[in-house]
C-alpha cells in the first residue's frame, strides 16, 4: 500500500459539480489508487453552476480548512442584463425585467461604488440559515426569505477588455454520472460568446469582470447591485473561481487528470505540501526537544521571534501552528513524521 498523502489537491471543478461531489471524486480517487484512508475536506464552497479553484484538503492539511475559509477569494464573471432571475443566477425563474442596457462607459463608472468596504445583501438562495433552516431549502419552498446585510469587502473590481463571455470553463457534460466515476467528462460550459471589446456609446447584453473579495461576498448579489446601479436588472450567467488563498488555476487539475493519476497511482505527484496553505505565514525552526514538547501540547518559553501565529518546523517537517508570545502556544498541532 503507499504512503499516507497529506497536502493539497487543487481541482478545476467542472460546472454541474457540487463541491461535495468533488471531494467524494477524490476520495474515490485515493481508494483507486490503493492509498491510505484519510481525511478529505474543501476550503470552500463552489457553487454547482460555477467552475475553477477548489482547494481539496488531505489528510492533515484538513486541519487549514478553516483558514482557507477565511481567505481571500477571486473570480471571473458574466452579469447578463435584462432578466433578474430568482437565484440571481441562470438556474432561476425570471423576476424581473428591463430594457435598459448599460454602455461600458457608465458600468465602469459605478464599479468604484462596489470597491472597498461595501455591505451587501445575500441571495435568498444561499447556504446561510434562517431560524435554523438553510435558506435556499425555504426559497425553493416558496416562502418569503428575508436575510440580513452584511459588511464585506470588495479589493478589486474591473472590467474586461471583451464585451462578455468571459473565459472558457469546465462543466460536466449532460448525461454523465457524478456519483459513479471521479472520470467527469467536459466540456465548454453554455454562455455568451466573448467578442471583440464594446464600441463607444454601445450598450450592452452583458459584461464580463474580475473581483478580488474577501470572505462571505456573494458575487451574485454583487451582479444584481450593479445592475440596479445602472439602473436595469440582470443575473450572472457564467461564474469562475480563478483563485483561493494562495490557490490559483495554475496549479488545478481537471477531474480527468486526478482520475488518470489515480489509476496510475501517481497521486503524490499531483499533491501540493500541506505548507502550501499557508504560505503567508512565518516560519519558526524548532528543534526535535521542542517538537516533542509542542506534540505533547506544552508551552514554550523564551522564544526568540516576533509575536503572532507562526509555523513551527522541524527540518522540513511541519511541527504545529503555533501563537508566539511569552509563552508559545500550539493552536493546531500536526501528526506528521520526521523524514
Amino acid at each position: 500500500m503507499s504512503a499516507p498523502l497529506h497536502g493539497w489537491l487543487i481541482l478545476d471543478k467542472p460546472v454541474g459539480l457540487g463541491s461535495t461531489q468533488a471531494v467524494s471524486a477524490v476520495k474515490r480517487a485515493l481508494r483507486t489508487g490503493g492509498y491510505p484512508k484519510a481525511k478529505v475536506g474543501h476550503g470552500g464552497t463552489l457553487d454547482p453552476l460555477a467552475s475553477g479553484v477548489l482547494p481539496i484538503a488531505i489528510g492533515e492539511a484538513t486541519k487549514l480548512s478553516g483558514r482557507m475559509l477565511d481567505a481571500d477569494k477571486a473570480y471571473d464573471f458574466t452579469i447578463t442584463f435584462g432578466a433578474e432571475t430568482s437565484t440571481l443566477d441562470a438556474e432561476g425563474e425570471v423576476v424581473g425585467e428591463s430594457a435598459v442596457r448599460p454602455t461600458l462607459a457608465q458600468i465602469e463608472a459605478v464599479l468604484p461604488r462596489f470597491t472597498g468596504p461595501i455591505a451587501q445583501v445575500p441571495p435568498a438562495f444561499s447556504a446561510l440559515k434562517v431560524d435554523g433552516k438553510r435558506a435556499y431549502d425555504l426559497a425553493r419552498a416558496g416562502e418569503e426569505v428575508v436575510l440580513a446585510s452584511r459588511n464585506v469587502v470588495i479589493h478589486e473590481l474591473r472590467s474586461s477588455p471583451q464585451r462578455g463571455g468571459g473565459p472558457p470553463a469546465p462543466s460536466v457534460k449532460e448525461g454523465a454520472n457524478l456519483e459513479r466515476s471521479a472520470s467527469l467528462e467536459v466540456g465548454p460550459l453554455l454562455q455568451p460568446a466573448a467578442g471583440p471589446p464594446p464600441r463607444s456609446g454601445e450598450e450592452l447584453e452583458s459584461i464580463t469582470l474580475s473581483a478580488r473579495v474577501s470572505k462571505g461576498t456573494y458575487i451574485r448579489s454583487l451582479a444584481r447591485d450593479i445592475a440596479y446601479a445602472l439602473g436595469t436588472v440582470g443575473h450572472v450567467t457564467m461564474l469562475r473561481r480563478t483563485k483561493a488563498g494562495p490557490f490559483t488555476l495554475e496549479s488545478a487539475i481537471s477531474l480527468d487528470i486526478l482520475d488518470q493519476a489515480a489509476r496510475a497511482a501517481e497521486l503524490q505527484e499531483l499533491l501540493l505540501p500541506l505548507t502550501a496553505g499557508l504560505d503567508d505565514i512565518p516560519v519558526l525552526a524548532v528543534s526535535p526537544e521542542q517538537t516533542v514538547a509542542l506534540r505533547q501540547g506544552r508551552t514554550l518559553a523564551g522564544i526568540a521571534a516576533p509575536p503572532g501565529l507562526t509555523l513551527a518546523m522541524l527540518g522540513d517537517t511541519p511541527v504545529a501552528l503555533v501563537e508566539v508570545g511569552p509563552e508559545t502556544k500550539v493552536v493546531r498541532g500536526f501528526n506528521l513524521m520526521s523524514e
